[in-house]
């Protein structure tokens, strides 16, 4: 007879997008939930992060008059994933479009507010179905301070630590260019007023993850969910064939606390665990440059697969090109932009610099195994520093071993960071005959709508490219960064663990980036990731609850 220190319904362990989500979809649903997270702060990498979520016909797309539909979203499913096993099944795949803008309705009832990233494309906006105007929303500005003492409870996000504006993640690409056009301007003043009239009224402007998970929290704390930090997870309870609770440290002691519905994985990749990396990821990729949260530590998929569940893409990461300053990981924004390109050791592209960050990365791990491509190098002129101030990301001063190596022509530059001179004058010769009249033959930089999205408005014809001719020249070494791991633990379309014999392991779920990606090896556009954690917490709540399935559409 098993002793229970607490006894609750449905229990979320993490306490970003999924876990969030599921605590309160289980408590709508007529369920005790609780939710469980091993650090001091609540939101993990969701709320660290931009908080965008890549819905396909979401409620928000309707009033804007943006087309989406069931099968749309299904054919841009099949054209760009393919079939890359259980993970990415029809069934998930179905499940994902389906239960993804209910989710954001439920969410909507709740209380929790959005915006669309109008205009943020998905990332490959040519294939079937794809979506030119988008299909990503992020929390609204919101006001942290009715949370009161658990204020200090949630983590912080990045857009606010790094700028201190209200900003929402799909501005972005503006402020990044808010000098190259009046539109621009006009946005970035827009961001500063509002963050200036929120502080002046006594308010604290919060937007992006901050705003999404402080949102859930806030109305977790109104339904009365108990939200545990520092309650690290040191094992599953389990009685007969079924998950039936867990066991968490508490206080410096262990607390027993049972499940009666279902017990939910919620609790992000592998990133920040060395042993992890170096197992399962490329051998370039093992160094830790990874952007996510602290807690991104992998101990939940290391108790999954002790227990006999089922792993797949175990291998994959949420990967961006990133920059390494004073031994800080920063994702570039700088490669999308007109004048500049990455090249390997032999001084040739490899890629379209404007696509994808996961893509980019790819092409760079797949570029190594032919000539040395890590580290790459983003070269840019001059010109483009001057254009395009960055800090943090391209230092006003550096010297051999920072961020940054000029010299005065391309021979020397070439020297300094070890890259062949004839093939990269060669490459920058062939790259600025074409730039000149808006043309990348070699990679199509500039062709699509995700790639224009990024680019500089003053630019023309191609709003990415532009000539690298004016020294001193520059280049800055690119590492196979992440902002997580997505590969992981194996569920079904209702978010229940599989175990190695491909059978469902009883009251346990799993969500988010602690499991294989219903995106499978390819992030289909801005907030993937937070999307299927937090659709696969819904469907997770949801079935444990016994209610029924939505209807497509």
């Amino acid at each position: 007879m098993q002793t229970w220190d607490v006894v609750t319904d449905f229990i979320s362990i993490g306490s970003g997008g999924g876990g969030m989500v599921g605590a309160l979809a289980a408590r709508a649903h007529g369920l005790d939930s609780m939710v469980l997270e091993k650090r001091e702060v609540i939101g993990g990498s969701t709320a660290k992060s931009g908080g965008v979520m890549w819905i396909p016909n979401n409620p928000l797309m309707g009033p804007a008059g943006v087309h989406d539909s069931y099968e749309d979203a299904m054919a841009y499913f099949d054209d760009v994933v393919g079939d890359v096993g259980p993970a990415s099944s029809y069934e998930r795949r179905h499940a994902f479009v389906t239960h993804g803008p209910q989710m954001v309705s439920f969410l909507q009832q709740e209380g929790v507010r959005f915006v669309r990233c109008e205009g943020w494309s998905d990332y490959y906006p040519d294939a079937k179905g794809g979506c030119v105007r988008g299909r990503s929303i992020e929390g609204r500005l919101w006001n942290g301070k009715v949370l009161g003492p658990w204020l200090d409870k949630v983590q912080h996000g990045n857009m606010w630590d790094r700028t201190h504006l209200a900003a929402y993640a799909g501005e972005i690409a503006t402020l990044q260019n808010q000098d190259r056009s009046l539109r621009n301007r006009l946005i970035a003043a827009r961001a500063r007023a509002r963050t200036k009239l929120a502080l002046r009224r006594g308010r604290l402007p919060v937007t992006t993850g901050w705003s999404f998970i402080g949102q859930m929290l806030f109305r977790a704390i109104q339904r009365d969910i108990p939200a545990w930090t520092d309650s690290p997870l040191r094992d599953l309870v389990v009685e007969g064939d079924r998950v039936a609770g867990v066991v968490v440290e508490r206080e410096g002691r262990d607390v027993r606390v049972r499940a009666r519905k279902g017990v939910l994985f919620a609790a992000g990749g592998f990133a920040h665990n060395l042993e992890m990396r170096t197992k399962y990821l490329d051998p370039m990729a093992v160094t830790d440059y990874s952007m996510a949260n602290p807690g991104d530590t992998g101990e939940v998929i290391e108790l999954a697969i002790r227990c006999g569940a089922a792993i797949d893409l175990i291998d994959e990461a949420v990967w961006t090109p990133t920059s390494v300053v004073d031994g800080t990981p920063l994702g570039d924004w700088n490669r999308q932009r007109p004048g500049t390109i990455i090249v390997a050791a032999d001084g040739q592209r490899f890629c379209n610099e404007a696509n994808s960050y996961v893509e980019v990365v790819k092409a760079m791990l797949d570029r190594n195994r032919v000539t040395r491509a890590v580290p790459s190098w983003l070269i840019f002129d001059d010109g483009f520093r001057r254009r395009n101030v960055a800090p943090g990301i391209i230092p006003a001063q550096s010297s051999a071993g920072s961020a940054m190596y000029q010299a005065e022509n391309l021979d020397d530059l070439a020297e300094l960071c070890d890259i062949d001179p004839e093939g990269l004058r060669a490459q920058v010769d062939r790259f600025n005959q074409n730039a000149r009249v808006g043309r990348d033959p070699e990679f199509g930089k500039g062709e699509n709508a995700y790639n224009r999205y990024l680019g500089d408005p003053k630019v023309k014809p191609n709003n990415c490219l532009a000539p690298i001719e004016a020294p001193p020249f520059y280049a800055a070494p690119l590492y196979p960064g992440d902002v997580g791991t997505c590969g992981g633990i194996l569920t079904d379309e209702h978010a229940r663990v599989l175990n190695t014999a491909g059978e469902v392991m009883e009251g346990l779920y799993a969500t988010g980036n602690c499991t294989a990606s219903v995106m499978g090896r390819k992030y289909l556009g801005a907030g993937a990731s937070i999307a299927n954690s937090s659709v696969f917490g819904y469907v997770a709540a949801r079935h444990a609850s016994g209610a029924g399935e939505p209807q497509q559409g």
